[in-house]
C-alpha cells in the first residue's frame, strides 16, 4: 500500500469513528450508527471528487471504503461505553482525520490538476467537510461554531504539504510535514484555546427586528 492510499484508509476511518462515536452520544441504533460513520467517513472525500469532476467517486471505484466505515461503527457500537468522555475522544480523532485528510484532499487536487490553489482548497474541504456532517446530522455543536481554530488547521496541513511536494521534497516528507503541521495547530487550539480575533463591532439584529 502507498502512503497516500494509507492515508486515505485512515482518514476514512478515523472520522467513521467520530460519527459512531456521535451515534452513541445519541444513542441510535446499529443502523444509525453504520450510516453517520460512512456519512462522516466518506463525506469530505465525495465532495473532494465532486469537485474534481472525477466519477464515480472514490468509494464506488473502491467499495472497501464503505466496508471499512462498517467495520469501524461494529467496533465502537460494541466498546464505545468503555470511554469516560466520549465527546473528548471524539474531538481528538476528528483531530487525527483532518490531519491526514488535509494532505490525502490537497494530493488528489495536485495530481489532477497540478494546480496548488486546487489542491490546497480540495484538501481543506476533504478534510472538514465529513466532520459538519456529522455534527449536523447528529445535532452536535458544529465544529465550525467552536471558539478555537478548526478550518485553519487543514488550511495550513494543505499548504505544506502542497508548498512542500511543488519544491520537489520527497512524497513521505511532505505528506509527514503537512499531517504534522495540521495536527500540531488543532491540538495546540485544543489545549491551549487558540483562536483569532472575533467580530465584535457590530452583532447582527434579530430577523424580527428587520421584517
Amino acid at each position: 500500500m502507498t502512503l497516500l492510499g494509507f492515508l486515505d484508509y485512515a482518514g476514512v476511518a478515523v472520522f467513521a469513528a467520530t460519527g459512531a462515536l456521535a451515534a452513541s452520544r445519541k444513542q441510535l441504533d446499529f443502523i444509525g450508527f453504520m450510516f453517520l460513520a460512512a456519512v462522516t467517513g466518506i463525506g469530505g472525500g465525495t465532495l473532494r471528487d465532486l469537485v474534481l469532476g472525477r466519477a464515480p467517486v472514490f468509494w464506488v471505484l473502491n467499495p472497501t471504503f464503505i466496508l471499512v466505515c462498517v467495520s469501524v461503527a461494529i467496533l465502537v457500537f460494541f466498546t464505545a461505553h468503555l470511554f469516560e468522555s466520549r465527546y473528548r475522544l471524539l474531538i481528538w480523532l476528528d483531530a487525527i482525520g483532518l490531519s491526514a485528510y488535509c494532505v490525502m484532499g490537497a494530493a488528489k487536487g495536485l495530481a489532477a490538476t497540478g494546480s496548488p490553489t486546487v489542491a490546497i482548497v480540495t484538501g481543506t474541504l476533504t478534510a472538514t467537510f465529513g466532520g459538519i456532517l456529522r455534527d449536523l446530522l447528529a445535532g452536535e455543536p458544529s465544529v465550525l461554531l467552536r471558539p478555537e481554530v478548526y478550518i485553519t488547521c487543514a488550511l495550513a496541513g494543505a499548504c505544506v504539504f502542497t508548498a512542500a511536494n511543488t519544491m520537489g521534497f520527497p512524497l513521505y516528507a511532505a505528506s509527514a510535514a503537512g499531517v504534522t503541521t495540521a495536527f500540531a495547530i488543532r491540538s495546540g487550539a485544543l489545549i491551549f484555546g487558540w483562536t483569532f480575533p472575533r467580530y465584535r463591532t457590530r452583532p447582527g439584529r434579530p430577523p424580527e427586528d428587520i421584517l
